[in-house]
């Protein structure tokens, strides 16, 4: 009550921001007259003027006001439209590294070309991150007019571009593409061979649009780049036969966590089974020997019991395409990971793809982490302001609409029945359409679109259906869902990015339907549709504007949000409601049994609903729930990702010293001086006498890792002689034989099969550990029913795995070094030939998030362990979590 009575007299943090600002939106207005009067050469030469001040010491800040006012300029010039005061502000937010909340319709397109501009000018790079192809095609070919007119280079990353292309659209100062292909672009480069193969700069500024879906409704499915393993199709088709036989005593199901797990009376029936059709001959289906049946076992029964075709994925061309739980898009390409994909393409009887191991990974909290400075946009960010906080360090501000919203929300109207609940939204739907009211209808699934376009169909009502079945088309859809009387029924936000303008959108139907048409016809043609338009935009004024009507509530608000806010952009009339029934999910979930007890013993009657401000807000504190659980689990699986992560840092950066080096030689000796010191070690251990020394092994291990035979025996046999003696006298024998091998190949050859070899064993001996780690986190969370916390046990076996992977690598680069038997360069050249051809068959996809199921405690990352670029300084603690310096942890390779 009294923080209420506060912010009325003082008003929220964010009005206070936000009124902060307005000093320097006056300035820029000041200059505007001046920059006006510059022909367009005087505004062109601005870029260079302001290049030169930074150089000359001057930081952004100091540039903002000239530069924001001379892109205001220019895009009055070359598109038409200037920004406004409140779009001003919102690109100072962006600067600011943070996130610009800005309501649909408010321009945030235009936005970005303020940040983008002035961050542009020092010529590190900045990338702007939109949701798909079609976004970044469109809007670096629009705005790229701005940016091209005063002097900036311009690329677009989007699928099916070759290295040469990516290379050359990075080294622009702007850069537009999708989340997917900035991610894959990096663990590509990872996995590169040379420093001028890689494609991307070292990372600047990134400014990523429709920011809530990329870094939280994407953030649960890292990007995985696998290449194929063994095929074992034959028995997900056999396991695939058998779940149906389940009863619902055999398993237990909890669709609030999207689990699903066998009963003890489950794991005795498919025993049974599998034993009698001979998927196992002996033992249980725990039994060591029967794992891999568990495996298939599991996949099969998660593929029966929690995905649902048409909801969760579509059936396409013999395969299984995800759909975005979050857009209703189809995710071509994509495939859920840990044998779920297969199972699935076994269930519904397509081809079953040969299943891949994970080459490389990374989740987009952890690649968005890496940039220096980050800044997003979105029409809804304040419901996950506490995340965005969280996770990315990012402040949400709302900046104000340029005119108010003139859209009514009306309370939701609640029926028993979804059978009630269609008939309600069919009565609405024609009285909208008799009066010329255009309607965007809401759905949360392709499998309820399809059934209310059916409905609509059986109705004689013309509509026009956008859901991942027809992704092409959504743009155009979407842009023409405002004309009068047009019934679009789109799932969740497909068709984010793409304004509903009243009466439809001009410049997309004349883009379409003055294709082919001479310069001439070309105009008339435009001037008809723009008349049309205008005539058409005030008839639905007339009749109250775009009319959204949601088909039910989402598990977050924010979905719900963006439904909303297509309607009522730029101050246009408009009007929002939701229809739900009690047996929609959400409300079946939680707890709709008690309200539908309390509605009949009301005296509720068939057909009408219920309406007030309390269900709505025992609805929101629903949703609320919905929102908390699946934050904890993004911030739980982080957890996991972060130490993953701060394993994947010290390869990568390991990787690039190797391929920066001039010479590997000097890591390659270091490698063997700690590979025979720890042999030393382990067989003539501190302070021991030398009758408990174990010479007869150590000579054998000389042999096998370094192809020596040395007289070690007989050394020990010497008078006084120390296991120091010894390891001086491998050391020397052992360089002594490599400095032959680049004596007689030649130090420049040599140092080529040095790297080459270097990088393949760090590269397979990554991979291996992923699939170790894999394996580790899916059976992580057993260890909480021994009173042990799942997160430490993770941390540290992940740090025992690594440990043993880092010495395993020195182990094999030492002994096939010390053996290796160059026939020719050529020989050696067909090897890296073949290497490449097998990185052809790899295969790019986004990982189940339910797949792994993870408990633990927040994870803090070690303090000090890097500088602003991320790299782990030599003296700082390792990021792996030994307490040891990091040059002599994992810096050591």
């Amino acid at each position: 009550m009294l923080g209420g009575l506060a912010r009325k007299l003082f008003g929220t943090s964010n009005d206070r921001f936000v009124k902060s600002l307005q000093g320097s939106v006056d300035q820029i207005n000041s200059l505007e007259s001046k920059i006006q009067a510059l022909t367009d050469e005087q505004l062109q030469a601005q870029t260079q003027v302001f290049r030169d001040r930074l150089a000359q010491g001057a930081d952004l800040d100091d540039l903002l006001p000239e530069a924001f006012a001379t892109v205001r300029e220019a895009a009055r010039r070359v598109l038409g439209q200037r920004h406004f005061d409140v779009q001003l502000m919102g690109g100072m937010v962006l600067h600011q590294g943070r996130i610009s909340e800005m309501k649909t319709g408010e321009g945030k397109t235009l936005v970005a070309t303020l940040a983008v501009y002035l961050n542009a000018l020092e010529r590190k790079g900045v990338h702007v991150v939109t949701v798909n192809d079609y976004l970044a095609s469109r809007d670096s070919e629009w705005m790229g007019r701005v940016y091209k007119f005063l002097g900036l280079t311009v690329g677009c990353i989007v699928h099916g571009l070759d290295d040469d292309q990516r290379r050359a659209a990075y080294a622009c100062d702007v850069t537009y593409g999708t989340n997917n292909e900035f991610g894959f672009d990096y663990l590509r480069d990872n996995m590169k061979f040379r420093l001028e193969e890689m494609v991307q700069r070292p990372f600047n500024f990134a400014i990523v649009d429709e920011v809530d879906s990329i870094l939280i409704d994407e953030a649960r499915t890292p990007l995985i780049i696998s290449g194929p393993a063994e095929d074992s199709s034959d028995l997900y088709r056999a396991v695939n036969v058998l779940i149906p036989e389940l009863k619902d005593e055999h398993y237990e199901k909890d669709e609030k966590h999207k689990t699903v797990a066998l009963t003890e009376a489950g794991v005795e029936f498919l025993e049974n089974r599998l034993r009698e059709t001979g998927l196992i001959e002996t033992g249980g289906l725990y039994d060591v020997a029967n794992v891999h049946v568990v495996h298939h076992t599991q996949s099969a029964l998660r593929a029966h019991k929690l995905f649902t075709r048409d909801v969760d994925y579509i059936v396409k061309d013999d395969k299984i395409v995800i759909i975005d739980e979050f857009t209703g898009r189809m995710m071509p390409g994509r495939r859920y990971s840990e044998g779920l994909h297969q199972a699935l393409e076994a269930k519904e009887f397509v081809t079953i793809q040969q299943e891949n191991q994970t080459l490389a990974s990374i989740t987009f909290q952890n690649y968005f982490r890496m940039y220096p400075k980050l800044a997003g946009m979105t029409g809804t960010a304040m419901t996950e302001a506490a995340e965005f906080g969280e996770i990315y360090k990012l402040d949400v501000v709302e900046i104000p609409t340029n005119r108010g919203v003139a859209r009514v929300d009306a309370d939701d109207e609640v029926y028993r029945t979804e059978k009630e609940k269609h008939e309600a939204i069919v009565k609405l739907v024609e009285e909208a359409r008799a009066r010329n009211q255009p309607v965007l209808v809401g759905t949360v699934s392709i499998e309820k679109s399809e059934a209310l376009a059916a409905l609509f169909k059986e109705r004689k009502i013309p509509h026009q259906v956008l859901n991942a079945r027809f992704h092409e088309q959504e743009a155009q859809i979407i842009a023409q869902a405002g004309r009068p009387g047009a019934i679009t029924i789109a799932t969740n936000m497909a068709g984010r990015g793409t304004d509903i303008q009243l009466g439809g959108n001009v410049e997309m139907r004349v883009a379409l339907e003055t294709v082919g048409l001479d310069e001439a016809a070309k105009a008339e043609k435009e001037a008809a549709i723009r008349a049309e338009v205008e005539a058409a935009r005030e008839i639905v004024r007339q009749a109250g504007g775009l009319y959204v009507l949601g088909t039910e509530r989402h598990e977050s608000r924010r979905i719900d949000n963006q439904l909303r806010g297509r309607s009522g952009r730029q101050g246009d009339p408009g009007a929002s409601k939701f229809y739900i029934s009690l047996q929609d999910d959400l409300m079946r979930i939680f707890g709709s049994q008690r309200m539908d007890v309390m509605l009949q013993r009301l005296g509720l009657q068939e057909g009408e609903a219920i309406m007030h401000s309390w269900l709505n807000k025992a609805i929101e504190r629903a949703q609320k729930k919905v929102e908390a659980q699946h934050f904890e689990v993004r911030k739980n699986l982080l957890k996991y990702d972060d130490v993953m992560n701060d394993q994947r840092k010290v390869v990568y950066e390991q990787r690039k010293d190797v391929m920066s080096a001039t010479d590997a030689a000097p890591i390659v000796d270091d490698m063997r001086r700690d590979v025979i010191d720890a042999m030393v070690t382990r067989r003539i251990p501190p302070k021991a006498y030398a009758e408990q020394w174990d010479t007869v092994d150590l000579e054998n291990d000389v042999r096998e890792f370094i192809g020596l035979d040395l007289p070690i025996q007989e050394w020990a046999a010497e008078e006084g002689i120390a296991d120091e003696e010894i390891k001086e006298r491998i050391h020397k024998a052992a360089d002594e034989r490599v400095a032959g091998k680049r004596e007689q190949y030649g130090h420049e050859q040599f140092g080529q099969v040095e790297r080459a070899i270097l990088l393949q064993l760090l590269d397979q001996a990554w991979k291996d550990h992923l699939l170790s780690l894999d394996h580790l986190r899916q059976g992580i969370n057993l260890r909480a029913y021994g009173q042990r916390d799942p997160l430490n046990e993770y941390k540290r076996e992940a740090f025992e795995l690594f440990a043993a992977m880092i010495d395993g690598v020195r182990e094999q680069v030492t002994r096939l070094l010390s053996h290796v038997e160059l026939r020719s360069m050529e020989d050696f050249e067909q090897e890296q030939l073949a290497r490449q051809q097998a990185e052809a068959q790899m295969i790019e996809t986004r990982q189940d998030p339910a797949a792994v199921g993870l408990v633990g405690d927040e994870l803090a990352p070690p303090d000090g362990q890097a500088d602003a670029s991320g790299k782990v300084q030599r003296n700082a603690p390792c990021p792996c979590g030994s307490g040891k310096k990091y040059k002599h942890c994992h810096g050591q390779v």
